[in-house]
């Protein structure tokens, strides 16, 4: 009989837990709505207390989060723009209520952790998983170990070109304005074009301008990292005209530089959707779990 995991999705909309051990057994699902830590946590906490035998539990959340085991703040959600969740104990919490080992990172990475696991990443060392939605963030693989540094990769902050002429819109991020996320995420779509992203047509000039600021920041990152192929995910990229734009844009800015066959000749195996959907989130916490086990 194989292991039971929990993992748990944190994200700023809503938190999604689940009990299994893959993308093959899901035994429950439960979606959360992200209200106020006391009261999201607790339902986190209850839905937990419903299933026996768990071995571990893995935590993919939103962030900034602290990942350093030696910090006294570790496994908390730290600097969030989010209302009444910054400095708020996570992972701490969960562990000590629910006596259970905890694995802890960020949402990108935990399903980037799943899609080398179970999907689009299987047996790749090097790779990168960014999502596109409310948010926009990115995590990943380098020599098979996920990213961590000083703190945790913040792909979203970095800073593209902004031709103020072409588009006048001064940018949705609260920190920098006009850096990837403020220019490229759900919310700066809707505030540029005075509509939700999803209800524009095909065709409209919104898809060409957000597909150059994404292919800008892939360039960036190709340029920086040299994934091996790259995943994108979230509500934005659900869009079916976006990727052979994104795909045809990354090809134009590097100019041949970077001659390798994965992006001169098979793109569309190169930028592509996560091959766990909608569940990466979630499978990716499990994912976590998973290596937080085998760690003990």
């Amino acid at each position: 009989m194989c292991a039971l995991y929990g993992g748990i999705e944190a994200g700023g909309t809503k938190f999604v837990c689940a009990v299994g051990s893959g993308p093959q057994d899901l035994r429950d699902i439960k979606r959360i709505p992200t209200t106020t830590p006391s009261e999201t946590i607790g339902q986190v906490i209850d839905f937990f207390k419903g299933h026996n035998g768990i071995s571990a539990i893995g935590i993919a959340a939103f962030g900034p989060v602290d990942l350093d085991p030696d910090s006294p703040t570790y496994g908390y959600i730290t600097s969030t723009p989010k209302p009444g969740w910054a400095f708020t104990d996570l992972a701490g919490i969960i562990a000590r209520t629910l006596k259970v080992h905890v694995g802890f990172d960020t949402d990108v990475n935990g399903a980037a952790l799943g899609e080398h696991r179970w999907g689009a990443a299987q047996d790749l060392d090097n790779f990168l998983y960014l999502t596109i939605g409310t948010g926009i963030g990115g995590g990943g693989m380098v020599n098979g170990k996920l990213i961590h540094g000083l703190v945790h990769p913040e792909m979203g902050h970095v800073r593209i070109p902004h031709d103020i002429k072409a588009d006048p819109y001064k940018g949705h991020c609260p920190f920098h304005d006009d850096c990837f996320e403020g220019l490229a995420n759900g919310p700066a779509m809707q505030e540029r074009w005075g509509q939700l992203a999803e209800t524009l047509p095909a065709d409209h000039p919104a898809w060409a301008l957000e597909a150059r600021y994404i292919a800008l920041a892939l360039q960036n990152y190709i340029c920086t990292l040299s994934p091996q192929k790259m995943i994108l995910g979230g509500g934005v990229m659900e869009q079916p005209q976006l990727f052979p734009l994104v795909r045809q844009n990354v090809q134009e800015m590097l100019n041949d530089y970077i001659r390798a066959r994965e992006i001169m000749k098979d793109i569309e195996n190169y930028i592509v959707s996560p091959k766990l959907g909608k569940q990466a989130g979630v499978l990716g916490a499990i994912a976590l779990a998973i290596h937080a086990h085998k760690s003990m």
